[in-house]
C-alpha cells in the first residue's frame, strides 16, 4: 500500500471518530461510524492474506450490523419524540437497541466474537488501532448517553464480558488473541461502572489506553507474537523484557501498578453504591484475568539473565524497530499509581 493511500485512510479514521465524538445528531454520529468503519476495512486486508481477508469480512458484517441497529434505533426515538438529539433518547425500546448496538462495536459480551478473530487476522499495528482508537467513538456515545442508556443491560453485558474475558484468554498461546479477551475484560469493567460514574468510565477507558498502547509497541518492537517468543525476547531487548513484564502486571490489575488504580476505584463506587455482589463478582472474575498476565510475566522473567548477550536478531525472527520510542509511553503506564488521589472523583 502506498504512503499516499495510508495517508488518505488514517485521515479518514482519524475524521469519522472526530465526527462521532462532536456531533448530537445520530445521523451525523452514524455517518461518522461508518466513515470509521470503511476506513480501517483496507488497513486490516493489506497484507492480502487470507487471514487478514476473513478477519476484515467479519469486522465488517458485524460493525454494518452494529450501525444498522444504532440507525434503527435512533428512527425509533425520532417516531416518539419528534427529534433528531443524541441527547433526547427517550424511547425505553430504543434506549435498549442503542445500548446493544454500541455493545456490538465495542466487543462485549455476548457480542465479542468477531474481536479475538479480527484481532489474530490482523498485525499487531492494526491490532493496536482495533483495541484503542476504534473504541472511542462506542465509548464517546455511550458517555453522552449514560443517564439514558439501559442500566440493566450494561451491567449484563459488562459483567458478562469481564467474565467471558478472563475464561477466554486462560488457554490461549497466540498474544492478539489474549489481547483481544483482555480488551473484552476491560470494556466490561468499562460498561459496568459507566451508569454510576461517567468520569469512572473515562478514566478506565484513559488507563486501559495508556497501558495497552506500550505493551502493543513493546510486542512489535520485539517481534513476539506467541507465548513462546516471550522467552526470547530478552536477547534482542534486555532493557526491554522487564519492562514489558511490569506492563503485563499493570494491565492486569496487580498493585502497586496503575492498572490497579481504576479497578480499586471503581469496586470502591460499586460498594458505596451498595452493589456488593456485583463487586465480588467483578473482583473474582478480574482474578482469572490477572492469571494469564503472571502466566505470560512469569515466561518473560524466567528467561531474563543477569549478564544477558545482546545480539542483532532472535532466533528464526528478525525485530522491528519501526516502533515509537518505547522510553516515552513505557513510564506513564506502570508508574501513575502516585497520582490516584488527584485522580478519584
Amino acid at each position: 500500500m502506498s504512503p499516499m493511500i495510508t495517508s488518505i485512510l488514517i485521515l479518514n479514521l482519524a475524521t469519522g471518530t472526530i465526527i462521532t465524538m462532536a456531533s448530537f445528531h445520530w445521523l451525523l454520529a452514524w455517518m461518522g461510524l461508518e466513515l470509521n468503519t470503511l476506513a480501517i476495512l483496507p488497513i486490516i486486508s493489506k497484507s492480502h492474506h487470507p487471514r487478514a481477508t476473513e478477519a476484515s469480512t467479519k469486522y465488517f458484517l458485524t460493525q454494518a450490523a452494529a450501525s444498522a441497529l444504532i440507525l434503527f434505533s435512533s428512527v425509533m426515538n425520532a417516531q416518539t419524540t419528534g427529534q433528531w438529539s443524541i441527547l433526547q433518547l427517550e424511547d425505553p425500546l430504543a434506549q435498549t437497541l442503542l445500548t446493544m448496538a454500541l455493545a456490538m462495536k465495542l466487543g462485549l459480551a455476548p457480542a465479542h466474537f468477531w474481536l479475538p478473530e479480527v484481532l489474530q487476522g490482523s498485525s499487531f499495528k492494526t491490532g493496536l488501532i482495533i483495541i484503542t482508537w476504534q473504541k472511542l467513538a462506542p465509548m464517546t456515545l455511550l458517555l453522552l448517553t449514560w443517564n439514558q442508556a439501559s442500566m440493566l443491560t450494561l451491567t449484563m453485558m459488562g459483567s458478562l464480558s469481564v467474565i467471558v474475558g478472563g475464561l477466554g484468554g486462560l488457554n490461549q498461546t497466540q498474544l492478539r488473541k489474549i489481547i483481544a479477551f483482555s480488551s473484552i475484560a476491560h470494556l466490561g469493567w468499562m460498561a459496568t461502572i459507566i451508569t454510576k460514574s461517567n468520569k469512572l468510565a473515562l478514566l478506565n477507558l484513559t488507563m486501559y489506553i495508556l497501558i495497552s498502547t506500550p505493551m502493543m509497541l513493546s510486542l512489535i518492537f520485539s517481534s513476539t507474537k506467541t507465548t513462546q517468543d516471550l522467552t526470547t525476547t530478552w536477547t534482542t531487548s534486555p532493557m526491554l523484557a522487564p519492562l514489558t513484564m511490569m506492563t503485563l502486571l499493570s494491565l492486569g490489575g496487580l498493585p502497586p501498578l496503575s492498572g490497579f488504580m481504576p479497578k480499586w476505584l471503581t469496586l470502591e463506587e460499586l460498594l458505596t453504591q451498595n452493589m456488593a455482589l456485583l463487586a465480588t463478582v467483578l473482583a473474582m472474575s478480574t482474578l482469572l484475568s490477572l492469571f494469564f498476565y503472571l502466566r505470560l510475566s512469569y515466561s518473560l522473567s524466567v528467561t531474563l539473565s543477569p549478564s544477558p548477550t545482546k545480539i542483532s536478531s532472535k532466533w528464526r525472527l528478525k525485530p522491528d524497530t519501526s516502533a515509537l520510542p518505547l522510553s516515552i509511553t513505557l513510564p506513564p503506564s506502570i508508574l501513575a499509581l502516585p497520582l490516584t488521589p488527584l485522580m478519584k472523583p
